[in-house]
């Protein structure tokens, strides 16, 4: 049985690594060696592509934090979950997102699918 709650937790303390050794030790622990992540800015497969992709967040909102959102529900090997970025200790997320993982029988994430509900006019 997967504790959604601590796999969620992990996934966003990944996003919000600095440091690109650390941020690569935890998407290599989390994900799947062929593990995919899809959303409407990017679409790639592997550790190092994810661990690009949470590197150019971090560029495009230097400062920013992500945080858990308050939705999280999970069965079988799905988790769906709501997640917010904002400054920290701002009152009011800038981005919010929505994503959707796919586990293998360890417990690892296979696939993420993320949606943005809420995004900056840029």
């Amino acid at each position: 049985m997967t504790d959604f709650r601590a796999l969620v937790d992990r996934y966003i303390a990944a996003w919000n690594e600095t440091d690109a050794a650390a941020r690569a030790k935890a998407v290599a622990d989390l994900w799947t060696e062929d593990g995919t992540y899809t959303d409407p800015l990017a679409a790639v497969r592997g550790h190092e592509a994810i661990a690009a992709v949470i590197a150019g967040a971090q560029e495009m909102f230097p400062g920013f934090v992500f945080t858990p959102g308050e939705v999280l529900d999970g069965h079988h090997d799905i988790v769906r979950f709501t997640w917010n970025l904002a400054p920290e200790g701002a009152a009011e997320p800038v981005v919010v997102g929505f994503d959707v993982a796919a586990l293998d029988d360890a417990g690892r994430i296979r696939d993420v699918h993320g949606f943005l509900d809420r995004v900056p006019a840029m």
